[in-house]
């Protein structure tokens, strides 16, 4: 049991990591760093935010409309981070 609880913390690791290079990319797409044009910048955005879509959903039909401001990956990273911690603390009870 306890290795797959390390397993499950691997995959949060991995989807924080995604939701991180989301965010960077949508920074630097916006400040016109990155070109969504360009082939492979538009096959890497396209992976993640297909990866991410079914997660920010939800998301975002609970939180209310910010006027452009979109705090969906800040509250998902905020629920990785408290999955994380419950399963560390009670990785010793298994």
């Amino acid at each position: 049991m306890q290795s797959l609880l390390q397993i499950l913390l691997l995959v949060l690791g991995i989807a924080q990591t995604i939701v991180i290079v989301h965010v960077i990319m949508s920074w630097l797409i916006q400040f016109q760093v990155l070109n969504i044009r360009q082939q492979l910048v538009a096959t890497i955005w396209d992976g993640v935010h297909r990866l991410l879509e079914p997660i920010y959903g939800p998301v975002r039909r609970i939180l209310p409309p910010m006027g452009g401001l979109d705090l969906t990956p800040i509250v998902v990273l905020l629920g990785i981070a408290a999955l994380r911690i419950v399963i560390t603390n009670n990785l010793y009870a298994f």
